[in-house]
């Protein structure tokens, strides 16, 4: 049942009060896109800002629940309240999807100040739902503190967690590649905080060192201070162990990403991988990096709006629809391009008021 305009007020109300019944409804609304959505929104905006958002992102099978409740019982534990937003991949065949990250973490299910959303991707690409980020707004405007994102499965190119999270964490086990399929991964781009988890596999020291020894290519310090001539005796030289040497302390106006040896199912490194991203988020205040990506967040948030909404009235106008048909065969014939009909209907929607929501 959608819930009508008149109860929106209401719900915001409740939402403000951090009741659960609320925050589920509320979300709901925003992921289904029920009557009264954009209102509800609105009306959160000016509450948004006080969450440290975190994302949890990394290849299938990598530990990225077992991690994320560890994290979440920390939190607990600290006294801080905490929203979990679990995407899980849409079927391209049946368009169900699982859902099953709260039976995984039942261990803080039931806790009464964490509050655990699964959402389907629903066909979106990235590694998040479609409204990912405007839960988060949700959950950071009923007074959550601490809210962990938890990506579908990704490979290289599903990087939207780096637009909404504060502090990127990728997960990666032994399992993940050789130092070749490190270096062309692109999460490495992305990452703040890498965690090498089911460290106590063989070959989890091997990938740590890959890891490093990216970074710190990509940061110009591995090989520094080694003679550029023959002769070298490159047996003597870790440059892994010049890479962690020479990265900047925690005080320090950079950041280089730390890799981490985490075992989700005993819980060791936890506490290491809890403080890497205290001392991330301090490092963000102190540069001003917070506010510089949590603008560029606004900013995407804008873009991304303006872009749907125009594409949703190009495309609900069916004489658009019915030019480009007379169109294709033209197309077809060689006698026109794609590139130049595209600016042909750009301006021939523009004059007709078709994406300003005008009409002549």
């Amino acid at each position: 049942m959608r819930a009508p305009l008149a109860s929106i007020a209401t719900l915001t109300e409740q939402l403000f009060t951090g009741r659960k019944v609320a925050i589920a409804r509320a979300v709901s609304t925003i992921e289904d896109r029920r009557a009264g959505w954009e209102q509800l929104l609105a009306s959160c905006h000016p509450k948004v800002g006080n969450a440290r958002r975190v994302g949890i992102t990394g290849p299938p099978g990598a530990g990225k629940s077992t991690l994320t409740t560890l994290l979440a019982e920390q939190y607990l534990a600290q006294g801080f309240t905490v929203g979990v937003v679990a995407v899980d991949p849409t079927s391209p065949f049946t368009g169900g999807a699982l859902l099953g990250d709260r039976v995984r973490m039942e261990r803080v299910a039931l806790h009464p100040n964490v509050f655990i959303r699964s959402m389907a991707t629903r066909g979106s690409l990235g590694g998040l739902a479609a409204a990912t980020r405007e839960v988060c707004d949700i959950l950071d405007a009923a007074g959550i503190e601490r809210i962990l994102v938890e990506t579908v499965g990704v490979g290289q190119s599903e990087l939207d967690i780096a637009r909404l999270a504060d502090t990127s964490a990728v997960v990666l086990v032994p399992e993940s590649g050789d130092s070749i399929q490190t270096l062309k991964a692109g999460v490495m781009e992305i990452a703040d905080v890498f965690v090498v988890n089911k460290a106590d596999r063989p070959g989890a020291d091997r990938l740590r060192n890959d890891v490093e020894l990216m970074l710190g290519l990509r940061s110009g310090v591995t090989m520094r201070g080694v003679p550029a001539h023959h002769g070298v005796d490159l047996k003597r030289i870790n440059p892994p162990n010049v890479a962690r040497e020479t990265a900047p302390q925690p005080d320090a106006d950079t950041w280089t990403p730390p890799v981490l040896r985490t075992t989700g199912v005993t819980g060791e490194g936890v506490a290491e991988f809890m403080d890497a991203l205290e001392r991330h988020f301090q490092y963000l205040e102190r540069s001003g990096t917070l506010q510089s990506r949590r603008r560029a967040r606004l900013r995407e948030r804008v873009v991304d709006a303006v872009e749907q909404r125009l594409r949703a009235r190009l495309w609900r106008d069916a004489a658009t629809n019915a030019w480009l048909e007379g169109r294709l065969p033209a197309l077809e014939r060689g006698e026109t391009t794609p590139l130049a009909e595209a600016e042909t209907l750009i301006a021939r929607s523009v004059a007709a008021g078709t994406l300003t929501g005008n009409t002549r």
